[in-house]
């Protein structure tokens, strides 16, 4: 089963990158299923339900989020009625929808998890034993269990890639929007990232404007940063993994310019 996982939607051009290069993976029969991250699919901050619509129609099959969750109001409802788009599943408990989601794909279920650090991050509840309840409350129903771990620090994405190793099929970072070199099998055959990179305009500072953000670093004043429009790419990691055993047999990093 080929898993598409697509690093941090930015904003508009981010979104028409996905719907350009995701879509034609699935028709050319690279990717059996899509899962994106979607957390900044909204000019960088958060998710629409018309923007969740727009991604599930060009292709995704579950989208993820992260610490821009409730950026967008109007998304706390929608998050209750669409198990396909999940939130962190360590947020504190009454939190509006759930972290994780169950996918038909040809190969058979996919479990879908979402976790966010702690490391660099707002607090939020162990993303280490609440994938460990997570993993024990769904045992039985999928051997291919995809976790995407919005984190800040490189060093906790790593160590969860290694406690998980063997007991989830793929773990990929997002968060940062700079893809890293590191893809692995891990020993117990978990596929591994620590960041999947950024789908957007690279051609600035993690997908905003340079100048904006330069101003905002050399004077510390409040500035807007729109979102920029050049050398769009779609940055993301294929993982091939195989239904019978749950293990990934092969992983690729996507870095694809838009054309």
């Amino acid at each position: 089963m080929k898993l598409l996982f697509v690093g941090d939607i930015v904003g508009s051009p981010g979104r028409t990158a996905f719907a350009r290069i995701a879509t034609r993976y699935k028709a050319e029969g690279k990717a059996d299923v899509v899962v994106v991250n979607g957390e900044n699919a909204a000019a960088g901050r958060g998710i629409t339900p018309r923007l969740a619509e727009e991604l599930f129609a060009a292709g995704a099959d579950a989208i993820t989020l992260g610490d821009h969750t409730w950026d967008q109001k109007e998304v706390q409802a929608y998050l209750e009625q669409e198990p396909r788009l999940i939130r962190p599943a360590n947020f504190p408990p009454g939190c509006p929808g759930r972290g994780h989601t169950l996918i038909d794909t040809p190969a058979g279920p996919l479990l879908v998890m979402n976790l966010i650090g702690r490391v660099f991050m707002p607090a939020q509840d162990c993303p280490f034993r609440t994938a460990d309840q997570l993993l024990k409350r769904e045992a039985g129903r999928a051997r291919m269990i995809f976790v995407d771990i919005h984190a800040e620090a490189t060093s906790e994405k790593i160590i969860l890639g290694r406690y998980l190793d063997g007991r989830v099929s793929a773990v990929a970072g997002t968060h940062t929007h700079v893809q890293t070199a590191d893809e692995q099998i891990l020993p117990k055959g978990t596929g591994y990232i620590t960041d999947a990179g950024m789908t957007g305009p690279k051609d600035s500072v993690l997908g905003r404007e340079i100048e904006p953000v330069t101003h905002r670093f050399l004077t510390g004043m409040p500035t807007k940063f729109d979102i920029a429009t050049e050398d769009v790419r779609l940055e993301g990691v294929l993982f091939d993994v195989q239904p019978d055993s749950g293990r990934t047999k092969k992983i690729k990093r996507i870095n694809e310019r838009m054309a």
